[in-house]
């Protein structure tokens, strides 16, 4: 992975570090798992009947990550993710090798956006500062509102968008301002052990929180460089890329219909693909990082696959109905 600057860190967090501290931690701990941020989004369309109580049972079956399980409570954070996945899965990326610094970016961005007179108490949520730390926690610990707001306007000084960045109606007003439409009641997701009380970010220790303990994500989209080397546990000439639910044997995978794809698709099928590569910033969701067939599918503003990823490991799609 190539260092990042602190400049791009702060880029990466702009779109999220608004939101309430338990969002956050659920949607960096979601970004280090692109494959399934897809499919939950497409799951969700395709269960649009569900609602309440029956949509929460429903999502606890589901084999996703909880972090994942947790965003389908708000769709509208879901289908960003998911229609910006180049964007979302370059945050995981961020997240898995540096940890502090994209934390820290998200306190720089919310001391810049409180500076400038865009982020303050309001019915909605509070907004404490506490030291050097600006919490944002719901007024209603019982419903959840998301605010709306641009990410390149809101800090201040405008900052540059993204590459391959899709703004799409109704994501957020244009403007400066935070607004904030409905409020998403936790009630029904309470029970279940992947709901909003079980996250929180650790701003001292600069890490997300999951069940009072540091969340580790056992995603294998990406490296974590500080601690990969190859030949190690970690790799083992690839396996890791061979078996696992999310690239090979999943249904998500070459098992089932969703990502197989049929020839068109090597990059799931085991093949030398995944390794990483010199000068990339992730072995193997490089694609992903660099726009490559993730902004290709996100420039077109679709919610959903359509006919599939063009120009890459993802061609055919069609799997996905």
């Amino acid at each position: 992975m190539v260092q990042q600057s602190p400049e791009q860190v702060e880029q990466l967090v702009a779109p999220i570090a608004l939101y309430p501290d338990a969002l956050v931690a659920q949607i960096l701990a979601a970004s280090t798992y692109p494959t399934e941020i897809v499919e939950a989004d497409r799951w969700v369309q395709q269960h649009s009947e569900l609602k309440g109580e029956q949509l929460a049972q429903a999502v606890d079956q589901q084999s996703w990550d909880p972090s994942i399980k947790a965003i389908t409570q708000f769709p509208s954070v879901l289908a960003n993710m998911d229609k910006n996945l180049s964007w979302a899965s370059a945050l995981g990326d961020a997240y898995v090798n540096d940890q502090q610094a994209v934390l820290d970016a998200v306190q720089t961005m919310r001391k810049r956006a409180q500076q400038a007179g865009n982020l303050k108490a309001a019915p909605q949520e509070n907004v404490v500062t506490q030291g050097q730390t600006i919490v944002i926690q719901p007024a209603n610990p019982d419903v959840v509102y998301v605010p709306a707001y641009d990410p390149w306007l809101v800090y201040g000084s405008p900052l540059i968008a993204y590459p391959g960045w899709y703004w799409y109606p109704g994501l957020y007003a244009v403007g400066p301002g935070i607004s904030f439409g409905i409020g998403f009641g936790l009630g029904f997701y309470a029970g279940f052990g992947w709901g909003w009380h079980h996250w929180d970010a650790d701003w001292r220790g600069r890490h997300v929180m999951f069940d009072n303990d540091r969340y580790v994500s056992h995603s294998r989209t990406f490296f974590d460089h500080n601690h990969f080397y190859r030949g190690g546990p970690g790799f083992r000439g690839g396996s890791e890329f061979h078996g696992t639910p999310e690239f090979h044997g999943g249904p998500q995978a070459h098992g089932g219909s969703e990502f197989h794809g049929g020839a068109a698709a090597p990059a799931f099928h085991g093949s030398a693909t995944p390794q990483a590569q010199p000068g990339t910033r992730s072995g193997a969701f490089s694609g992903f990082n660099h726009g490559g067939v993730a902004r290709g599918f996100s420039s077109r503003g679709q919610s959903s696959f359509g006919g599939g990823f063009h120009g890459g490991g993802f061609h055919g799609g069609g799997g996905h109905r």
